[in-house]
């Protein structure tokens, strides 16, 4: 077996969309897995739907998502260059020598001969017309200036057959293939044609690309054997679902990997999830690293049907990942989102980030698990029934003047030592621990549910701030 080469060619045509960063994942995982080399290159052929910008923006999102590659434009390589626009003359040239093989000819047809072209159905349909011209009559066409194109030979009868490593045998009637562009009369190349070529020039032995090529490479193929070219190994993809009916699309505006990092999903959790769509470990295990994904990724495991993006499980996943963090990576990684919360800037940062970790799935949820502790003033003094948890506002006049007394004697001021001190005032008072730990928390915070319990808060808020509060709650209960 020769040596692998996979590689991911997105169109530069804005922000790289999840089905397209999926492609390049399992393009970067088979090489990987195969001690192979995994090759970026850039399809910018269709210049009508370039977008400033969104090169880089490919290489930012594979840099930061761990998905890099081996060759590519801003890395080099040995088969470059990467980037399809400066291989014009390239295409050109085999062009060329696919029309003296009898797979390609030339086109003179005007636009608005083409545009009177219909078959039964009413599509648009080329008739071969220029098939027929001599080479003379070619030659003299060029020579006097005459626009054309560069179209492909497909046989009238006869089906193109091939293998493909997860949808099995796929055969295609050349009838349903037309004559398509090879050279657009620019002198760019078509995808269909670069991307051949291309392929054949970089050494790509495994091309893995979405289920919409199918039905074309049967097209491709004709273009590898005119040539005399090895056909590459096939492994399309299925499609990502945004729901039941709809594919995620970027033309539709679907999320890319940049939104999800901005909206404070982790990172390796995104690459982690795409890699679970549409492809399954013969494990149950579900969070795993990129090494892991290395270690454990096989054809098949690849799903044949369409796989539903699933908002949800991402978001698990992402605080799976966030559990398991250290204080200092989850620190560097919130810190940003921290900086939204309404508490920023007026309780210590580690605090604060603690209160949240464990209890958010994204950072983007920091500034709402914490923005409680700035929203201290009216509250219902109902919040201090709850039968559950036997306390009452009745209760609640008896001992938070005890909390007060037994917190305003605490020096050591922090979570652990201010629980301790609480539950044993309990014991004292000889009533349930989280009838006091209730009414503690209602005290300080004016709310039922919080990220944290009664003295996590209260090590936050600092022994001043949470004195304060109770003192507050007092006068509030014996008004």
């Amino acid at each position: 077996m020769s040596k692998v080469r996979t590689r991911f060619a997105p169109s530069p045509t804005g922000y790289l969309h999840i089905g397209g960063l999926r492609t390049a994942l399992y393009g970067f995982l088979y090489s990987k897995k195969y001690d192979g080399d995994f090759i970026l290159r850039i399809e910018d052929t269709d210049t009508a739907r370039y977008v400033d910008g969104s090169v880089q923006i490919i290489y930012d999102t594979m840099r930061d998502s761990g998905v890099m590659y081996d060759e590519g434009p801003d890395v080099g390589g040995n088969f470059g260059p990467y980037v399809q626009s400066e291989r014009r003359d390239i295409y050109l040239e085999y062009a060329k020598k696919l029309v003296e093989a009898g797979g390609a000819y030339y086109c003179f047809c005007s636009h608005e001969r083409i545009a009177s072209l219909k078959d039964e159905e009413g599509n648009l349909r080329y008739d071969k017309h220029c098939l027929k011209l001599s080479k003379e009559e070619v030659e003299s066409k060029i020579k006097a200036g005459e626009p054309y194109v560069i179209r492909q030979n497909v046989p009238l009868e006869g089906t193109g057959s091939y293998h493909d490593l997860v949808y099995g045998d796929i055969s295609v009637d050349y009838k349903d293939i037309e004559d398509g562009i090879l050279i657009k009369s620019d002198g760019m190349p078509t995808y269909n044609f670069a991307n051949v070529v291309d392929d054949h020039l970089m050494g790509i032995t495994h091309v893995i690309r979405g289920t919409e090529y199918l039905s074309s490479t049967p097209k491709y193929n004709l273009m590898y054997d005119a040539f005399g070219w090895e056909r590459p190994v096939y492994i399309h993809l299925p499609p990502i679902m945004k729901d039941a009916q709809h594919k995620l699309s970027k033309r539709n505006g679907d999320a890319s990997y940049e939104d999800f990092v901005n909206k404070g999903y982790v990172k390796e959790a995104i690459i982690n999830y795409i890699a679970l769509l549409g492809w399954s470990p013969k494990t149950n295990t579900e969070k795993m690293s990129l090494t892991d994904l290395i270690e454990n990724f096989s054809l098949d495991g690849i799903s044949k049907s369409p796989s539903i993006f699933d908002d949800v499980k991402c978001r698990w996943l992402s605080g799976e990942y966030i559990k398991e963090m250290s204080f200092e990576e989850y620190k560097s990684r919130a810190i940003g989102f921290l900086k939204n919360s309404k508490a920023y800037g007026k309780y210590d940062e580690d605090k604060l980030l603690s209160l949240a970790k464990g209890r958010i799935q994204i950072f983007s949820e920091i500034p709402e698990k914490i923005d409680f502790l700035e929203e201290f003033g009216d509250y219902d003094l109902s919040l201090f029934e709850n039968q559950k948890q036997k306390a009452s506002i009745e209760l609640a006049k008896t001992i938070l003047p005890e909390i007060k007394q037994t917190l305003s004697n605490v020096t050591d001021w922090n979570n652990s030592n201010l629980f301790g001190v609480l539950v044993e005032l309990s014991s004292k008072l000889e009533i349930k621990k989280q009838a006091l730990l209730w009414i503690a928390r209602i005290a300080i915070t004016g709310f039922e549910s919080t990220a944290g319990g009664a003295t996590e808060i209260a090590d936050v808020l600092g022994k001043d701030e949470t004195i304060r509060r109770i003192d507050v709650s007092i006068e509030k209960l014996n008004a």
